[in-house]
């Protein structure tokens, strides 16, 4: 991922703020995410991600509810299965008055339910009495909004702050204010309907005396306003709740949907959709992936193209979306505290106070070496599934750009492979998916000096050029395809000398800024399949490498090799295992043939999710080796859920299925499908090809896989390769 803060301490995201001690929930719309205890409150004396936040800000950091002056007893919390609602059941504990026992545990029901929707938290408390005598309820709600910058609660020290503004005591709950050193003004604004006995400056206080056997109800909506910006007004909970799920609901029309016999991968692949479509944002552009909740809710280029790619073959909306975005935020000139150069792709862009003062660097950042290329390999990909010329057409301007950023900038020393290396000390020092500092060194664990040249890097590079010659090609220009096509060539040519390591059996990590191969194992070798750079011997071996024991931890391929010196399990990007890495390396593994390991690598991911929360793939888990009725070992500060994480099983199950779509030609194929034990039925529902919409039967004999079409609507082909 793009963990911005390994490779300088002013960026680092504290172990204090670990997201694996307590279970918190997640929820998030548009620009807007908020991470609850299991409560359904915000505890402000604990560091880390727990609050309410809107465009990088923070606006809500305290949200604490209590019942008679108590906390309430927890029965149980639950994210529904779209996403869309939180539900928490309290009760009351034993109440005691004067040491006496007054109420007994169990008498009230509490029931929070919420939501995000259009920049406002709703929460519906719902308070029901069990009791055979009237209850007199008193329920406090303490807040707080502190305003901070995301990046502030990452961790990071600010010298000067903004000033907060007075709160404001209205009717229906207090307004808190905060105008920022940039000068612009952000408020919480708290209303709660019916109207509550008192409002003071820390929340306000709800009372009621509520009849045995029956409930009250009071609504409460939390919105976060910038001004000068326009926000919409706070509606009603219910009309609120409507307006949210005919959104999400639209938002699903376009999917696919697998369905297969066994229900705990149903579940796994369900919620991963569910959360991408969390993640979802729209931009002028169309659909984006926002990278993952809480430290990414944001537009990250390489994550929401990777996304994108494991996406297509279910939806390629969301891949129209990233490329109509980027393309947009395309860098047209030399800014070098940003890392941009003319044609090259975002890394990611962030809201909120410190971006706009400068304070980080990522307002618009460019410093990722892979975001350009990838965008046209998901430009060739896209038109592929789509057979969309016109879009393609538009595209064109941008592919060129990319293309010239690739020979022109991303080989500034004109040494034939495509490298990075940071122009601003502000920048990231590693510019690859790995880019924490201590991600590239050599076999004796000495830090590698740029430029470097990423094995990874060089298979876009390939893989780009490629499809670019294909789209000039259906454009009318051959010659620039013919010409792309050699270079292609040339570069598999360079690349099999310089980066190969024959005693390794695999592709050396990266050359360094004095063509020095960094001779470790790693997962990034597996992409160079997924890029179809590896010659077909190499590649085999390649693969069959990555699932031996020192790679394979028995969830899923280590980021590092456990035989190198820099193996830590414990590690971001060095011993640990990432989903969406390995299924990469099982698109790549199945592309040269060897559906086995692409099917280890699927059921390695899909057994760790029957020991994740709501099986929610994380951005990433501990590289510790499986050990026999264990769960795999949490990371602390994983986002979840993460958007590539959320993407990882629909590409390992394509991958094994060996699914191709050519929207050009109408023509649906299984190339020798494959599937693991635990699957003897898959059902494709809903698979779109132009106009044209497939339902799909894949059965698991003994030594094969039989097709059988459902239902088809539309012209289509489909084919069946043994």
């Amino acid at each position: 991922m793009n963990d911005i803060i390994r490779w300088n301490e002013q960026y680092y995201i504290l172990a204090s703020s670990s997201l694996a001690v307590g279970r918190t929930e997640v929820l998030k719309h548009g620009e807007t995410f908020a991470v609850f205890d299991r409560y359904g409150d915000i505890h402000h004396a604990l560091s880390g991600p727990q609050g309410l936040y809107h465009e990088g800000t923070r606006f809500l950091s305290r949200f604490e509810l209590s019942l008679q002056a108590q906390r309430p007893m927890l029965l149980s919390a639950t994210v529904k299965e779209d996403n869309a609602l939180f539900t928490v059941d309290l009760t009351n504990p034993d109440l005691i008055v004067n040491g006496q026992r007054r109420v007994t545990r169990g008498m009230l029901h509490v029931c929070r339910t919420r939501f995000l929707w259009q920049g406002t938290c709703y929460e519906r408390i719902r308070v029901h009495n069990y009791g055979a005598t009237k209850f007199p309820l008193l329920l406090t709600l303490t807040l707080e909004a502190d305003f901070t910058d995301l990046f502030e609660a990452r961790g990071r020290q600010r010298e000067r702050r903004g000033s907060r503004l007075k709160t404001i005591r209205s009717k229906t709950g207090p307004v808190f204010g905060y105008k920022g050193l940039d000068g612009t003004i952000r408020r919480t604004s708290v209303r709660c309907s019916p109207a509550p006995k008192q409002v003071t400056d820390e929340g306000f206080v709800i009372e009621s005396h509520i009849p045995p056997h029956a409930d009250a109800t009071w609504e409460i909506a939390i919105a976060c306003e910038i001004q000068p910006q326009r926000h919409h007004v706070a509606l009603a909970y219910d009309r609120a709740y409507g307006d949210a799920n005919r959104a999400l609901q639209r938002d699903k029309t376009g999917d696919a949907h697998v369905y297969t016999a066994n229900e705990q991968f149903n579940h796994w692949l369900n919620r991963s959709l569910s959360d991408l479509h969390m993640l979802i944002s729209e931009t002028p552009q169309g659909l984006y992936p926002y990278a993952g909740v809480p430290w990414f809710s944001v537009p990250f280029g390489r994550d929401g193209i990777i996304t994108a790619l494991q996406m297509l073959w279910m939806n390629p909306l969301f891949a129209r979306g990233v490329l109509g975005f980027l393309a947009a935020t395309q860098a047209t000139e030399i800014r070098p505290e940003q890392d941009a150069e003319p044609g090259k792709i975002l890394h990611e862009t962030r809201q909120g106070e410190m971006a706009a003062l400068g304070e980080i660097p990522f307002g618009k950042y460019y410093g990722s070496v892979d975001s350009t290329p990838l965008f046209i390999v998901l430009a060739g990909a896209y038109y592929e599934r789509t057979g969309d010329r016109a879009y393609l057409r538009m595209l064109w301007p941008h592919i060129q750009s990319a293309l010239q950023w690739i020979d022109q900038y991303g080989d500034p020393a004109g040494v034939g492979f495509t490298t990075y290396a940071r122009q601003s000390d502000h920048g990231l020092v590693h510019q690859g998916w790995k880019d924490s500092h201590d991600s590239v060194f050599h076999a004796d664990g000495t830090t590698a000096k740029g430029p470097i040249a990423l094995c990874e890097v060089q298979a876009y590079v390939y893989r780009a050029k490629q499809a670019a010659a294909a789209i000039a090609r259906m454009l009318g220009d051959s010659d620039r395809a013919d010409r792309l096509l050699k270079e292609a060539d040339s570069l598999r040519d360079r690349f099999e000398r310089a980066f190969w390591c024959e005693k390794l059996g695999t592709y050396a990590l990266a050359l360094d800024g004095r063509g020095r191969p960094c001779r470790v194992r790693t997962s990034n070798a597996g992409h160079c399949l997924y890029g179809g750079i590896a010659g077909q011997e190499r590649g085999a071996r390649t693969a069959r490498n990555l699932l031996r024991e020192h790679m394979f931890s028995g969830w899923g391929v280590r980021t590092l090799a456990t035989s190198e010196r820099r193996y830590n399990p414990m590690s971001y990007h060095n011993g640990s295992v990432w989903p969406h890495d390995n299924a990469i390396i099982a698109a790549g593994m199945a592309a040269y043939g060897y559906k086995e390991g692409a099917m280890k690598i699927l059921t390695g991911l899909f057994d760790a999710s029957l020991f994740l929360d709501l099986h929610r793939m994380p951005e990433l888990f501990c590289g510790f080796s499986r050990r026999p009725g264990e769960s795999p070992t949490r990371y602390p500060t994983a986002c979840s859920p993460q958007a590539w994480a959320a993407g990882a099983g629909f590409q390992a199950l394509q991958a094994c299925l060996g699914l191709e779509i050519d929207g050009t030609r109408r023509l649906v194929r299984f190339v020798r499908p494959v599937l693991p034990p635990f699957l003897e039925r898959v059902e494709l529902r809903n698979l779109t090809i132009g106009a044209a919409s497939l339902d799909l039967v894949l059965d698991r004999h003994e030594n094969k896989v039989a097709l059988t079409v459902a239902r088809r609507t539309g012209e289509v082909e489909v084919v069946l390769i043994v």
